[in-house]
């Protein structure tokens, strides 16, 4: 009864908060849409590399890397999302059969695999490719942001161990 009733509790609370905070914050944004879209798309360096103090020439480079491998990526989409469903479909019609069909259920394996394998080999080209148009120092500068970056996410996920063990208890 006393988790239900916190439970409500909380859930209450957080309606009020999220009401309160979109109600201030469409009072206070006085930023056009069409200006957060232009700017958003404005072509600048966002994330990592805007810090890396990039000459107009690496930024020009980079975005082409990234404009080709986008583009490829969306003239599959409609062939990408319907393999995806086929796949579905085969996987729906292996779960639900009295009998599990092994030798069909590892080619789907290796169909989602070779998939897999596909995307990864790709992302390490274009990191590559990015890589290739940075200096020693720029490189470098990334490669300590990552490993900062992968720090902080295993802090988080331990001080979140301890946190979901610290409320198991309750």
């Amino acid at each position: 009864m006393k988790k239900l009733l916190l439970g409500s509790v909380l859930a209450a609370s957080s309606i009020f908060t999220v009401t309160a905070c979109t109600s201030v914050n469409a009072t206070t944004d006085t930023t056009p849409t069409a200006q957060m879209q232009k700017n958003h798309k404005d072509g600048a360096m966002r994330g990592p590399m805007s810090k890396l103090d990039l000459t107009a020439t690496q930024q020009a480079q980079i975005k082409a890397i990234m404009q080709n491998k986008r583009g490829d990526r969306t003239a599959d989409r409609a062939e990408h999302q319907a393999e995806r469903a086929q796949m579905d479909q085969q996987i729906q019609a292996l779960t639900n059969a009295s009998t599990l069909n092994t030798a069909a259920l590892n080619r789907l394996a290796d169909q989602r695999a070779a998939k897999e394998k596909q995307r990864f080999i790709e992302r390490v080209q274009t990191q590559h490719a990015i890589a290739q148009v940075l200096t020693a120092e720029q490189r470098a500068k990334m490669e300590q942001m990552k490993s900062e970056r992968q720090e902080k996410g295993r802090k988080h996920s331990k001080d979140r161990k301890g946190h979901d063990k610290q409320h198991q208890g309750m």
